[in-house]
C-alpha cells in the first residue's frame, strides 16, 4: 500500500536520501490526494517489531547481565506472562544471546528483558529518542508513542523489549542505530549539507557497539533473517522487523515490516531504514 526509505551519514547526521511512496508530480497538482503528500518517513509512526531488539540486548550487555555466548532457553516457543501468551515465528529451542538476534526470537528476547527493572529499558529507549519530537527544524516530525515506564505490566515490558506497544518514526529508528553504526554514540540529524563533525551523546560502550555490530550482520549471513539484505563485495548488517497493523484501535492481520541496515561494517559510513 505505501513504504518509505531514508539513508543516513553514520559521520555527520546528514539525512542523504528520503524517499515515500504513494508520491506526486509537483507539476501535475489536479490530481493530488493527502496519502500523496505524506512526508512518512517523518510524520507518520508505526510499531517497529523486531528492529527495537538489539536495543534491549545492548542494554543487558551493556549491564553485564548477558554476553553474547549466555544460553537462552527459548523452547516450546510460546511463553505465558499473566494472562497472555507471546510466541516465536518459529520455534528455535536453545539459543546464544547472539544467536536470539541472529534468528530474531521474541521469547528469548523477553526472557533477557524481564530481567531488567522497567525504568532502565525506558531510560535507554527514551536517550535514543523515542517517545520524543525529533529536534530536526522540519515540519511535522511526530513523536511517536512510549508510555511512561510506571504503567508497564510485565508483559508490556516483554512485547516492547520486541517492538510491540510503542511507536515510531522511520526516521527515529533509524537514527538510533548511530549507536552500533558508531562507537556507542547518537549524533542529532541535520537535512542541510554539514562539514562539521557533531558532538554524540555517549549511550552504550564502544565494546558493546562492536558485539552488535557482529550479531547485526550475523543477520544477514546464512541462518540469518535477512539474507536478501547481503550486497556483493561488502560487509553489511541489519535487523529486520514484522508488526500487525493496528485498525480501528484493534491488531489485523495486516502487516507492517522495515529493515534497518548500515555498512560497511568495518567502518559504517550510511545507515539506510526501509
Amino acid at each position: 500500500k505505501a513504504g518509505a526509505a531514508v539513508v543516513l551519514d553514520v559521520q555527520t547526521g546528514e539525512v542523504l536520501a528520503l524517499v515515500n511512496l504513494p508520491t506526486y508530480n509537483p507539476n501535475d497538482r489536479s490530481v493530488l490526494t493527502g496519502a500523496q503528500l505524506r512526508n512518512r518517513v517523518i510524520t507518520d509512526t508505526f510499531e517497529p517489531g523486531s528492529t527495537m531488539k538489539p536495543f534491549t540486548i545492548a542494554l543487558a550487555l551493556e549491564t553485564g547481565r548477558v554476553t553474547p555466548e549466555t544460553i537462552i532457553q527459548t523452547a516450546p516457543g510460546a511463553m505465558t506472562i499473566g494472562t497472555q501468551t507471546i510466541h516465536d515465528a518459529h520455534k528455535q529451542g536453545t539459543l546464544t544471546v547472539a544467536g536470539v538476534i541472529q534468528k530474531s526470537s521474541n521469547i528469548g528476547t523477553a526472557k533477557i528483558a524481564l530481567q531488567m527493572p522497567p525504568q532502565e529499558m525506558w531510560e535507554m529507549f527514551a536517550t535514543l529518542g523515542f517517545g520524543q519530537q525529533p529536534n530536526i527544524g522540519f515540519p511535522g516530525a511526530v513523536a511517536g508513542r512510549m508510555r511512561n515506564f510506571k504503567t508497564w505490566k510485565p508483559i508490556e515490558q516483554a512485547t516492547m523489549s520486541y517492538g510491540h506497544g510503542l511507536s515510531v518514526s522511520l526516521l527515529q529508528i533509524a537514527r538510533s542505530y548511530m549507536i552500533f553504526a558508531r562507537k556507542g554514540d547518537l549524533i542529532p540529524l541535520t537535512f542541510q549539507q554539514s562539514t562539521e563533525m557533531p558532538m554524540g551523546i555517549r549511550v552504550i560502550s564502544e565494546a558493546t557497539a562492536m558485539k552488535m555490530r557482529d550479531m547485526l550482520e550475523s543477520v544477514t549471513q546464512p541462518g540469518g533473517t535477512a539474507t536478501q539484505a547481503r550486497v556483493p563485495g561488502y560487509r553489511v548488517g541489519g535487523k529486520t522487523g514484522t508488526a500487525h497493523k493496528v485498525e480501528a484501535g484493534r491488531y489485523v492481520n495486516k502487516y507492517v515490516s522495515d529493515f534497518v541496515g548500515f555498512a560497511p561494517m568495518s567502518n559504517p559510513r550510511i545507515i539506510v531504514a526501509v
